[in-house]
Formats: structure tokens, sequence, C-alpha cells
């Protein structure tokens, strides 16, 4: 696969993996080169790699790495197959509540079984294509789901997105921005309104250094201001992305979705989700069985090496939150849009051609 002109979140080349290191964005471009399956293991657990479809997707390629190390080994006493049974592993404990991490692995091992007579060789260069497969496939839901949700958004309309559901969240185009995307290519005059999103500042960092390159028009506000501008009138919609949809539509994103979504329905605003059918995990009732990562106290109480906190204070760092299905005017995939979505509504989507 050739590098692509623009911007891409992570991409194969000279057998190995490059990640866009999202960390240092936007005032920094680095791509870290992933040799071993235990470096991508890394940039997902540090969030060089973040948003659930790019989790995924790094993780296939992850098993892609972890194969080339094991014909690179060389060594009789290394088999190739236990070799990726450590790798898999190891990428699913990477983050616990991006589904599309679990989807991508599960996929990845059932080529493995399905092609059990292949040669080590041709079992690395199988991975790659298969990852790769994954990669365009994503891309390819991205735009559907643009085209899906922009018939939701008026000739003139003000967005409000939280945390980064953009391309550098996925493999290109992006889901909620996906839609904001196919929106302003229609000639719709779309602004967004864009959350900082803490600890992290995924909004203020991310989805505001795509909104400029894409020349849409962008204001970046405090998370707290959100529903002040609902008040207002100043917001016509909110769409975000989503980590996992539990199988009745309950949806975990990122901390403060919740909140958005609670406040969006007292001022009758329609909130909206944004996800492919990857994200969507019918094994799970509800949201109460999806599990909620809780991470560093650092990334709370400091900002880079500034300390922001007094020392000794207690820390509590969800990554997500789950939104009732309740609270969701539809969810929005690559095969069409769900209203009041709720178990039989999203099973549907699953045998729709």
């Amino acid at each position: 696969m050739k590098e692509p002109d623009e911007l891409p979140t992570l991409y194969w080349k000279n057998n190995r993996l490059y990640i866009l290191d999202q960390r240092l964005l936007p005032h920094h471009i680095e791509y870290l080169t992933c040799s071993s399956y235990r470096e991508v293991v890394d940039a997902i657990c540090d969030m060089a790699v973040r948003g659930a479809p790019a989790i995924g997707i790094a993780a296939a390629f992850g098993m892609a790495v972890a194969a080339r190390e094991a014909l690179a080994k060389r060594d009789e006493s290394i088999l190739m197959r236990s070799y990726l049974e450590e790798a898999s592993e190891k990428l699913l404990q990477s983050r616990p509540t991006a589904v599309n991490l679990f989807w991508a692995l599960k996929r990845i091992n059932r080529w493995l079984s399905i092609n059990d007579e292949l040669s080590p060789q041709q079992i690395a260069d199988g991975l790659v294509s298969e990852a790769e497969k994954i990669l365009k496939e994503d891309l390819e839901n991205n735009r559907k789901i643009g085209i899906n949700g922009s018939v939701l958004v008026p000739g003139r309309a003000s967005v409000l997105t939280h945390c980064n559901a953009g391309a550098l969240a996925t493999g290109g185009y992006g889901t909620a921005l996906g839609i904001v995307r196919a929106a302003a290519a229609e000639g719709k005059e779309v602004h967004v309104f864009v959350d900082e999103t803490r600890p992290l500042l995924q909004g203020a960092r991310l989805t505001a250094f795509e909104m400029i390159h894409e020349q849409i028009p962008a204001t970046l506000i405090t998370d707290n201001c959100a529903g002040y501008l609902m008040k207002q009138g100043r917001i016509d919609l909110i769409i975000v992305g989503a980590d996992r949809i539990a199988g009745n539509g309950d949806t975990a994103n990122k901390i403060g979705t919740y909140s958005l979504a609670v406040m969006a329905a007292y001022h009758n605003i329609p909130f909206y989700v944004a996800a492919p059918l990857s994200t969507i995990d019918p094994a799970l009732l509800s949201g109460h069985d999806i599990i909620i990562e809780e991470r560093k106290w650092e990334e709370v109480t400091h900002l880079k090496n500034h300390h922001l906190a007094p020392e000794g204070i207690n820390v509590y760092n969800p990554a997500f939150d789950v939104t009732p299905a309740g609270l969701i005017k539809a969810i929005i995939t690559e095969k069409g849009v769900v209203y009041s979505p709720n178990r039989e509504k999203l099973y549907k989507l699953f045998t729709k051609v």
C-alpha cells in the first residue's frame, strides 16, 4: 500500500506499520515506526493512536507486524502460531472499551483458522492483505456514514461535536466528522462547535486541526460551555462517535457525552451517534455490561509536563461514559439510519444487504 497524499492515521510500508503520533498534534507531525507488535500495543495504550475504528485497524496491522517478527527470527523454536496467539492476547488487553479492537482481532484470528495450512511466509503476507482490507473497508464505510447522515443536517446548521470522531480516529474521513464533511461538500452552510474534551483535549487538538485543514468553519469551546450554547439556541444538532454500542443502543463514548445527551434532551436538540457496524456489540444486553476504562491520574493533574493540581489530591479518570439509547435520536451507520434505536432495529442492520 502506498502512503496516501493526505495525512493518514496509519499506513503499512516496507514491512512496518507507521502510526501518526496524535499525542504531538497539532504542533508536530511525526510517525511512530512499529517493527514489533509490542510497539503497536504501546501506541494503543498510550493513545498515540486512538478512536475505536483506528484502534481496531492498528491491532489488525499489529498482527501482521507480529508475523513479520516471527519470520525475521528464523528460529525453529519460535512457532509462528504460538507467537501470533501471544500477540493477539497482548493486543486484546491494550484498551478494554473500544469494541472495534476485539472485532478486528476476531476477524484476523478467524482468517488464521481458515488458512491453517499456509506456510509462515504466506501467513505473513496474508495478514498484511487482511489488515489492508479492514483499513479500506473502514474508509468506504465512513464515506457511506457521511452520505447517510448528511440528510439529517439542515441547509444551514450549527453542529456540536465532542472528542474527535474524524479521519484521525478512523481509517480516514471520519464518522461524526464524516457527516459534517459530507454536508459541507453538498454545499450546506455548516458551522462546528468543538468541545475541547478534557482531559486530553482531543477536540482542541485534533477536531479543531481537522476542521482548519478542511476549511470548515468551527469554534472551539470549553466543555462546560456547551449547555449555555444550547440555552441560547445556537446548537441545531449534536453528532458524536462511539467506542462501543450495546445491543440495545446504549452507547459508550468519550467522557462527557452523557452530559451532552441529557442537556440536548432538555433543550429538544437532536442527539445523533455515528459509527460503523463494527462498533456495535450485539452480545451486550445493555450499557451496564460495557467495561469502562479508567486511565492514569496524571492525565487530569498534569497538562503535558505542567502540574495543575495540588499534590495528594484523589483523582477519578474514566475515559468513557454510557449514554442510554433513550437519549439518542438515531444511530447513523454505513447501512442506514436507525431512529429510536433498540435491539430489534440494530439486529436488522446485520442482516441487511
